[in-house]
């Protein structure tokens, strides 16, 4: 079976990867992939964004699956278009993929149907923002632009300056595109966070093995907001109770209430949680895996992936039986000096070659005249399972030592 890869990131290096361990997966292409996937896969000169040009590809190429990595093409209907023309294709269609697409959707959504989440207000205009924030007492607050800024639309305001300061970034200055034409002011909630993720189809939901990122670019968890930084899994908060409690009390009524909608949602459901003193609440949802989670739960994923994308496409998700590995798996970001913001590309990478105890998935890097080298933000992911949580970090932190590359930045506390 030959199968199409949509995306370039760290999580669509581990898709492949995967992918390619099931015996009834012959060719994979990837577009338009990374430094990573080109060793094991054919990249593609097309970006995840080109639709039309993925779909002409799929065609004439006879792809028997599509898979798609990233949230944007999901957002503008590549499940659409590709199910239009009789093609397979995993994720959510575009009515579904709203629950990431629009964080006010999703807000109203989740008040309607009584799911716990933090207290909101909505705003077309900076004026109405500001107006609001003259009314408020308490600090600090949330302020997330609507739509998607690629994991960093979300500021935390500590003061009414802040919140000032951020409210003109987003809406007028526009630092997020027209993500920012509208957003959504947020009480601030504390706890520990929590990564669900969940394989779902029409008729059933399977939560897969817990996790938890590292959103903040420092130690400590300070600093900007990142794609990630790094993830472990499991998630040492995480129980069969506390997945009892959010199924029935924030996933299930999710789908449900998309469905009611005229919204049924099929694909990958992830939630991020915020364990707080009243209890679990949604602090968002993404519909697709999340990077750097999908680095720590593949591999822990004993299952044919090939087989469950195929099983949920045609609604026989409950007929799969899906088994997982109890080793732990921790992975920890490479990233280039200056991300979140600014960075300089071109850096050639050292050492991988002799990496032999961590799995290194590629996010942004490329081949160049045989030499990988850096190509965006987050570089690489060093990825270890062991009996222990401790030891896989142990192993990951061990194998970063041998992996050079200029400007590399990392947080040191993963897993704390």
């Amino acid at each position: 079976m030959k199968v199409l890869v949509v995306g370039g990131g760290g999580r669509e290096h581990t898709l492949v990867w995967k992918l390619l361990q099931s015996p009834k997966v012959s060719k994979i292409y990837c577009a338009p992939g990374n430094g990573g996937t080109a060793k094991i896969a054919e990249n593609l000169d097309l970006s995840d964004g080109d639709i039309s040009g993925l779909l002409k590809f799929a065609m004439e190429t006879k792809i028997d699956l599509t898979v798609v990595g990233p949230e944007v093409p999901l957002v503008n209907g590549i499940v659409d278009q590709f199910e239009a023309k009789g093609l397979r294709v995993f994720g959510p269609n575009a009515r579904a993929a709203i629950l990431e697409g629009s964080k006010v959707f999703t807000k109203e959504l989740l008040s309607k149907y009584n799911i716990p989440t933090a207290g909101y207000h909505r705003f077309t205009s900076a004026d109405q923002a500001l107006k609001f924030l003259r009314s408020q007492k308490t600090y600090p607050l949330v302020i997330k632009a609507d739509g998607l800024a690629a994991g960093k639309g979300v500021l935390i305001a500590l003061s009414e300056t802040d919140a000032r300061q951020g409210i003109g970034q987003i809406m007028e200055d526009k630092i997020f595109g027209s993500a920012g034409d509208e957003i959504i002011i947020e009480d601030f909630m504390e706890g520990p966070e929590l990564s669900m993720l969940c394989f779902v189809d029409s008729n059933s939901v399977v939560p897969m093995v817990s996790a938890k990122d590292y959103k903040r670019i420092g130690d400590g968890d300070t600093g900007l907001n990142t794609g990630g930084m790094g993830a472990i899994s499991p998630n040492p908060l995480y129980d069969n109770a506390l997945e009892t409690y959010c199924l029935n009390n924030i996933i299930q009524p999710t789908l449900d209430g998309m469905r009611t909608e005229n919204r049924p949602f099929k694909g990958i459901l992830y939630c991020g949680i915020m364990i707080t003193h009243d209890g679990p609440k949604v602090l968002e949802y993404n519909v697709r895996f999340g990077d750097p989670e999908t680095q720590v739960i593949l591999p822990r994923l004993k299952s044919d992936l090939f087989d469950i994308f195929n099983a949920i496409i045609d609604d026989r998700l409950d007929e799969i039986d899906i088994s997982w590995d109890d080793h732990a798996c921790a992975t920890v970001v490479l990233a280039s000096a200056g991300y979140p913001e600014s960075y300089q590309k071109g850096y050639s990478i050292s050492g991988l070659e002799s990496i032999r105890t961590s799995t290194v998935f590629h996010a942004g890097t490329k081949i160049n005249s045989n030499e990988t080298v850096t190509n965006g933000g987050r570089v690489l992911a060093v990825t270890s399972t062991a009996d222990s949580l401790e030891r896989a970090l142990s192993q990951s932190y061990k194998n970063i030592e041998s992996i050079q590359f200029e400007g590399k930045t990392f947080r040191k506390d993963i897993g704390s």
